[in-house]
């Protein structure tokens, strides 16, 4: 029987980030971008939240399961759910982003987007009010659960739609779990 951590460690397969959406100001519309710089320790440049200071925060970059937009497309009763809606700057799909957050802080994950861009997920990106305006009554509820996680960009470079994603389990010392 294999124990919590090596499953914590096994991703068999890996995903593809499907868009990039860039926030330029609070409060302005959601851009989409063929591809982007992703900036260690900012977050991605044309993003209001990657213009910040160097090793600043927890919430460099946001990310959304593709899937999910579906699952929150029908708790509100419609046929779409647009990933402009959400204002979070990754879709990805194929993979549980969820999982990418280990429960061990000795084995933590990394996200490997394309070639060169690492990123770790800090943590699930909650809903704010705004999204229950921008959707409509009972939007903050059934996003609960399904808003996507928060992540520091470890590695930068260069973002493309399309790029494979991977996460991979490593150890404290920096060995591959």
């Amino acid at each position: 029987m294999q124990d919590l951590r090596h499953l914590v460690a096994q991703f068999p397969l890996q995903g593809r980030l499907e868009a990039i959406l860039l926030r330029p100001a609070r409060g302005r519309p959601a851009v989409r971008a063929d591809q982007v710089l992703a900036v260690e320790g900012r977050g991605l440049q044309g993003d209001r939240a990657g213009s910040g200071r160097a090793g600043g925060g927890k919430r460099q970059v946001t990310l959304v399961q593709a899937e999910h937009l579906a699952t929150v497309a029908s708790l509100l009763r419609r046929d779409v759910l647009d990933a402009e809606d959400l204002r979070r700057n990754l879709v990805v799909s194929g993979i549980n982003l969820l999982a990418a957050k280990s429960p061990f802080r000795d084995q933590p994950v990394q996200v490997h987007i394309g070639e060169e861009v690492v990123l770790e997920v800090s943590g699930p990106c909650e809903p704010c009010s705004k999204l229950e305006e921008r959707l409509g009554p009972g939007a903050y509820n059934a996003l609960r659960g399904h808003g996507g996680v928060t992540a520091r960009v470890l590695r930068g470079g260069t973002l493309k739609v399309g790029d494979a994603v991977r996460c991979e389990a490593v150890r404290a010392a920096g060995g591959t779990a």
